[in-house]
């Protein structure tokens, strides 16, 4: 029994195999984002490009995507959330972790990927690298009434900005 690249503690004939066979279609975002890593992991780049939405095929490059799986040892994905891809929902995200090694460098693809829906099977659409978008805030130091001025004048800031 080998075990599934995707992690998920089962047999690779049990887990991803069927959907990249072609046996059995994806049930959910997560499932096809699991076998696409295991796709990835055994090189077959049919199955890549034929999950990819109709309107991202375009532009797939087989030689690179070979070149990139075939090069890589693949050490594991991690899922970190899945949003919709329910029985009735039309799109559905995936937040994961790829990891792999390229180079002899040890590499984490972090990214929040859209699947939605075309012909009865999901399909990947695009990834946001770098996971979910973090609410961004501004954090200044504030300056005491005795302290030096931020804008570096050399006066305190209650006689220079503060005044």
């Amino acid at each position: 029994m080998t075990d599934c690249p995707c992690g998920s503690g089962q047999s690779y004939g049990l887990c991803c195999e069927p959907f990249i066979t072609g046996a059995a279609i994806a049930p959910t975002p997560e499932a096809l984002m699991r076998s696409r890593y295991s796709a990835f992991a055994v090189v077959n780049i049919d199955y890549l490009h034929d999950t990819l939405a109709s309107d991202q095929r375009d532009d797939f490059s087989r030689e690179d995507v070979e070149k990139w799986a075939r090069n890589s040892q693949w050490k594991g994905l991690e899922i970190h959330g899945t949003t919709g891809g329910g029985p009735d929902d039309s799109e559905g995200t995936v937040d994961f972790t790829a990891r792999f090694k390229l180079d002899g460098r040890n590499e984490a693809h972090r990214e929040v990927s859209l699947f939605r829906r075309e012909g009865g099977r999901w399909a990947y659409v695009e990834g946001q690298i770098g996971g979910p978008k973090q609410e961004q805030r501004r954090v200044a130091n504030k300056a005491g009434r005795n302290d030096p001025c931020p804008c570096g004048s050399g006066k305190k800031y209650k006689k220079c900005c503060g005044a």
